[in-house]
């Protein structure tokens, strides 16, 4: 098994505490900005920062779909998610960047063995980085909205 990742950033006109605050919003902020991929998304406990405890289906494809449920740790500038059902674990961190901020996030898991374990190193992280781009954008326009 080989560990797949995949990473995207933008940079966001606002200063990097409002950008955290929205992003680190899982009652309000982030079912307004998730793309069409992630389906049932509810909370399960907080809702706020850490100690959120958040669940969804990420349908990547029409074949392969992920349930995941998720427990949110913010230390800092870095908004972690680890998945209780699988190896997955994303990170948004968010940097000063000239007048406003940069956010960066990651996901990683440890992928399949064998030649399946191929197909998916090579093809998942561009996937995941698109709906990850996709989310980041829509991060993006609420916060410049205000």
């Amino acid at each position: 098994m080989a560990q797949v990742t995949a990473s995207q950033s933008i940079d966001i006109n606002a200063a990097p505490e409002q950008v955290l605050t929205a992003l680190s919003d899982y009652q309000t902020v982030r079912p307004n900005i998730l793309p069409g991929q992630y389906l049932d998304y509810a909370v399960l406990e907080g809702g706020v920062g850490a100690g959120t405890v958040a669940k969804w289906t990420l349908q990547a494809t029409k074949k392969r779909s992920r349930n995941v449920q998720a427990s949110v740790d913010l230390v800092g500038s870095t908004i972690t998610e680890t998945d209780a059902n699988s190896s997955m674990i994303t990170t948004y961190q968010v940097q000063p960047a000239g007048s406003g901020a940069k956010v960066t996030t990651v996901t990683t898991w440890q992928g399949a063995g064998g030649i399946g374990g191929f197909f998916e190193k090579t093809f998942a992280p561009k996937g995941l980085a698109k709906i990850q781009a996709e989310l980041l954008g829509n991060l993006k326009s609420h916060v410049e909205r205000g």
